[in-house]
C-alpha cells in the first residue's frame, strides 16, 4: 500500500465507482466535481452497523447546509451496491437509512479505501473524512477508529474555514473560528 496517496495539500486520488442515489445505480467520478464543487468524502466501515447510520443520516439531514456552500457529500464503504440499496430502502426506525440526499459509493474491490490509506487488516475502512477543494486538493483529513463517530458540526466549521481562507488568502482562521469571527492576518 502506498502511504503517500491521500495527503493534505496533494491532489485527491481520483476514482470511478458505482453509487446508489435515489434508489438508482449510477457512476460517480471524483474528478467530475473538480472546478465545480468542494467534496466531503467520508468512509464508514459497513452497512447495517450501529454507529454508521448515525453519521450517514446526520450528514443527510444537514445536506442543504453543505449544498449551500457549493459542496457535495459522498459516503463510501466496502459494501456492494445491492447492500447500499437494501439499507436505503429500509426505514430509519427499522435499522435502515431511508432515502438520503447524497450518493453512497460502493468500494467492493477496496481500491478507493486503499488509495485513501484507511483500509484495515479486517478488510473494512476506518472512519476517514476528507475535504477536497474545487481544484481537487485535499485540504483536510481526519481518521477515526471504528467505535466512535465524527462531528457534522465540526466538518461544516472546517469547510467554512477552508472556504474563507481560499477567498481571503491573506487571512488565517484561529482555533475554534466560526464565520463572522476575527481572523489573523498573514
Amino acid at each position: 500500500m502506498n502511504n503517500n496517496n491521500a495527503q493534505v495539500g496533494k491532489v485527491a486520488p481520483d476514482f470511478e465507482a458505482t453509487a446508489v442515489f435515489e434508489e438508482e445505480f449510477g457512476k460517480v467520478r471524483l474528478s467530475d466535481y473538480r472546478k465545480k464543487k468542494y467534496v466531503i468524502l467520508f468512509f464508514y466501515p459497513l452497512d447495517f452497523t450501529f454507529v454508521c447510520p448515525t453519521e450517514i443520516t446526520s450528514f443527510s439531514d444537514r445536506f442543504y447546509e453543505f449544498s449551500s456552500l457549493d459542496t457535495e457529500i459522498l459516503g463510501v464503504s466496502v459494501d456492494s451496491k445491492y447492500s447500499h440499496l437494501t439499507w436505503l430502502q429500509t426505514e430509519r426506525d427499522e435499522g435502515g437509512l431511508g432515502l438520503l440526499t447524497y450518493p453512497l459509493v460502493s468500494d467492493l474491490d477496496k481500491e478507493i479505501s486503499n488509495a485513501y490509506n484507511i483500509l484495515i487488516d479486517s478488510g473494512v475502512a476506518l472512519r476517514g473524512l476528507f475535504i477536497i477543494d474545487k481544484e481537487g486538493i485535499i485540504q483536510y483529513s481526519t481518521i477515526n477508529n471504528l467505535s466512535f463517530g465524527r462531528s457534522v458540526d465540526e466538518t461544516l466549521r472546517i469547510l467554512q474555514a477552508i472556504q474563507h481562507v481560499t477567498e481571503n488568502p491573506d487571512e488565517a482562521c484561529p482555533v475554534d473560528w466560526n464565520p463572522g469571527d476575527v481572523t489573523i492576518y498573514n
